[in-house]
Formats: structure tokens, C-alpha cells, sequence
């Protein structure tokens, strides 16, 4: 057999290398292979969660919070994903939704006022997606829980906590 049949003296790659540059997965370089982010990208996406958990009301985009923290959109997209099981802005989306839950239950202000205090700019896209992931409509969420304010407010969000992906219950009819 030749030298070049048996892969003698040719670089062989190694399961969790990067092929070009010979470095660990995970460490941030391009083309890495890793089933889960470093330390160093589990900092950065901590922070970018925190920013998200506090400015949740501000205009946002993946751009801007990646630039907060020096990596790419699409990195930043991927390794959120990756590390939280939904990407930046379905993390963002779910707190706002959830907050504008609170808000709806408080009952003193209109759904399009809640609509731009939680820091979203279309009514339309607001009531669809908070419709997704609560299951019902706003206006209808706001009257069901007229009542709800009487339950401490840790035990409000545990019970009422938005649900991912399409996966609320669909409202049920009656048969009659």
C-alpha cells in the first residue's frame, strides 16, 4: 500500500477539533465543533440574558445585544439557542409577554398601553404573539384574570407563566 493509502504523514483530525487551526471545539474560533458553549461564551450569554431581563422594554435587537458583548449576531443567535433552548429574541418576546401578563392583571391600563410599556411597537405583532404563547388574546387574558389578583403575586407568575412554540391549550368549546 502507498504512504498516501494509509494517511501516513498527513494531519489526521481529531473529534472535536477545528480542522484548520488545530484548537479545541468550544473556544470561540470559527468552525469549531462543540455540543455546548465555553465558559467565556456562557459569561457573555449570561450577561446578554441579564441585559435582556433588564431593558426588556427597549427597543432591541440581536445586532445591538451582540455588539454589547463583542460577537457576531449570528453567534450570539446560535450559542443563545444552544445554551437556553430559544433564540435572543424569543427570550425577549417571553419576557415581555410576560410582564405585559402582570400588567393585564393589575387591570388599570389598556392593552395597546401595555402593549408599547412592555416595549413593543405593534399592537398587532404584540396580540399575536402574546395569543401564541398564552393562548388566548389579550383583552380576553384581561378579563379571565380580573379575579387572579387576589393570589400572591409568586404564585401568579408560576400559574400563569407563558408557554413556548404553539404549545398553549387550545380554547375549548362546548359540544352542545
Amino acid at each position: 500500500m502507498s504512504e498516501e493509502g494509509t494517511g501516513a504523514g498527513r494531519e489526521t483530525h481529531r473529534p472535536g477539533e477545528n480542522h484548520t487551526l488545530g484548537t479545541p471545539a468550544g473556544r470561540g474560533t470559527i468552525g469549531a465543533v462543540s455540543s455546548r458553549p465555553d465558559l467565556r461564551d456562557l459569561a457573555l450569554l449570561r450577561r446578554v440574558r441579564d441585559r435582556i431581563d433588564r431593558e426588556y422594554a427597549r427597543p432591541l435587537d440581536v445586532e445591538a445585544l451582540a455588539r454589547g458583548v463583542h460577537l457576531s449576531a449570528g453567534h450570539l443567535s446560535r450559542e443563545f439557542k444552544r445554551a437556553y433552548g430559544e433564540s435572543p429574541y424569543a427570550y425577549l418576546m417571553t419576557r415581555r409577554i410576560e410582564r405585559a401578563m402582570a400588567l393585564l392583571r393589575r387591570g388599570d391600563l389598556s392593552v395597546t398601553e401595555v402593549c408599547f410599556t412592555v416595549g413593543c411597537s405593534s399592537l398587532g405583532t404584540f396580540s399575536t404573539r402574546f395569543s401564541e404563547l398564552v393562548g388566548m388574546s389579550p383583552s380576553a387574558y384581561r378579563r379571565q384574570h380580573a379575579e387572579i389578583s387576589a393570589i400572591p403575586s409568586c404564585q401568579a407568575r408560576v400559574v400563569t407563566r407563558p408557554v413556548r412554540n404553539r404549545e398553549a391549550p387550545p380554547a375549548r368549546t362546548p359540544l352542545a
